[in-house]
């Protein structure tokens, strides 16, 4: 397994910015209905790098994912107890326009999911709808060349999105979400449709992009969290004392402490193949 190795100024300046996070998360437990499915999550972000929510299925870490830019506000009957801030404020503020969070923290599904409509519609759909008519042209080259896409497309814009490959559409939705100039990048499971070949192009991407963007990643490939992450959040999921299962995050850290030097057995026994 690669992992990303970090040197000791890299360790120093991910302590610093820890300080001055995007995210944090306060004894954070999401519902649907009265059914607790993550319980009591305590987080913080920091900018522009890559953080990874490993684990299970149904351990919650898509759960808390959606949170971070209230896609969970769109299930009936979901809410959340505790605190989430973005820089110092609260997401679930009364007065916060969760269009407007979204539009600051964008999403990249699990399967590509482009619009019935062409290459550049797709990518200019985002602008336009927030009031954009100008410069369209410049914006969507723009979000297609940061998204490593310009050069396969750019003679063929008008060619219908779904014609091209899974790895190509989803850079393009990677491209619309870049688009509206997003501060954040949220991805949940954004290579687990594609061939490897197309995976390594994301995470390359996705390393180019960290530069820029805060970025946020749901996986349940331990390579693939090893190779990209600077930090690692491992959840996982427990039986309260009235037989009812919960996400639960176990551990949080540098990833390469995650992968070499655990803290928590539960950790070490998911990352060797022993549970989970």
């Amino acid at each position: 397994m690669t992992i990303k190795h970090m040197p000791k100024d890299a360790l120093d300046r991910d302590a610093a910015e820890l300080l001055d996070p995007v995210f944090v998360l306060d004894d954070v437990s999401v519902f649907y209905d009265d059914y607790e499915a993550v319980r009591g999550v305590d987080m913080r972000i920091a900018p522009r790098c890559i953080t990874a929510m490993i684990g299970p299925s149904g351990c919650g870490k898509s759960t808390i994912l959606r949170c971070l830019n209230r896609m969970n506000d769109l299930i009936p009957g979901a809410h959340i107890k505790g605190r989430i801030t973005f820089h110092g404020e609260d997401l679930y503020a009364p007065n916060v326009d969760p269009i407007e969070v979204r539009r600051r923290i964008g999403m990249v599904f699990q399967a590509p999911n482009p619009f019935p409509k062409s290459i550049y519609d797709n990518v200019a759909y985002g602008p336009r709808v927030n009031g954009r008519r100008s410069n369209l042209d410049e914006t969507v080259e723009q979000a297609l060349h940061r998204a490593a896409l310009w050069d396969e497309v750019k003679d063929n814009l008008k060619q219908k999105a779904h014609t091209l490959s899974g790895g190509q559409q989803q850079r393009l939705c990677i491209a619309r979400a870049i688009a509206v100039q997003p501060e954040v990048i949220l991805m949940d499971e954004p290579c687990s449709a594609l061939d490897p070949i197309a995976t390594t192009k994301i995470e390359d991407l996705m390393q180019v992009l960290a530069k820029d963007y805060t970025i946020v990643i749901v996986t349940h490939n331990m390579q693939q969290a090893a190779r990209v992450s600077d930090r690692t959040a491992y959840f996982t999921t427990e039986v309260d004392e009235h037989g009812e299962r919960h996400g639960r995050l176990v551990e949080y850290d540098l990833t390469t402490r995650i992968f070499c030097n655990p803290a928590d057995k539960r950790t070490e026994g998911y990352i060797t193949g022993r549970f989970g």
